[in-house]
């Protein structure tokens, strides 16, 4: 990682934002600016954290996903519906996790139009590895504390819900 800066940039922004006459949104676009670079340095550390598994965040989620489906397989377009991506960032997630022997698909038994995806045994075995290096690299060191990771999950399933995300209070399970 380079040097950290000696200034905040998102401030520095903040300020230009008002200096410019544009007091009311200086602070959401600081806010949205600076929930957008903790997101870009989460995403990294997870990648870091991946890179020796072959996986980027986006596929090592889809393994995820399917090691908690109930039946042990799940229809494509539900797996869009849950990570909440287009059809198509499925499609090529699973069609580099199939390349590689982690994931298999198969035509649904009653519904032909219908794809799943099951995890192979390798799979498995890799999504497996993998959380437990996310789970001590990364969540248990999300640099957040315990307050400040109840407040944001509060508070960004109340912007999510608000922006039609999902309708419930409860997470949707597979």
């Amino acid at each position: 990682m380079s040097q950290p800066l000696s200034r905040d940039p998102i401030l520095e922004a903040q300020r230009n934002w008002e200096r410019r006459g544009w007091e009311d949104v200086a602070e959401p676009m600081a806010a949205i600016t600076a929930l957008m670079r903790t997101q870009q340095i989460l995403l990294q550390r997870a990648e870091t954290v991946l890179k020796p598994f072959g996986l980027t965040f986006a596929r090592y989620e889809m393994l995820a996903l399917l090691s908690f489906a109930r039946e042990g397989s799940l229809a494509m377009n539900r797996a869009s519906a849950l990570l909440q991506v287009h059809a198509t960032s499925v499609t090529n997630a699973v069609d580099r996790l199939e390349s590689a022997g982690l994931v298999a698909r198969t035509k649904h038994p009653t519904d032909k139009r219908t794809t799943l995806i099951a995890l192979t045994r390798q799979g498995r075995e890799l999504a497996a590895a993998a959380t437990i290096e996310l789970n001590s690299q990364v969540f248990a060191d999300s640099g957040f504390s315990d307050r400040d990771i109840s407040t944001l999950i509060r508070i960004f399933s109340k912007f999510r819900r608000e922006a039609g995300d999902f309708s419930g209070d409860e997470p949707a399970s597979e």
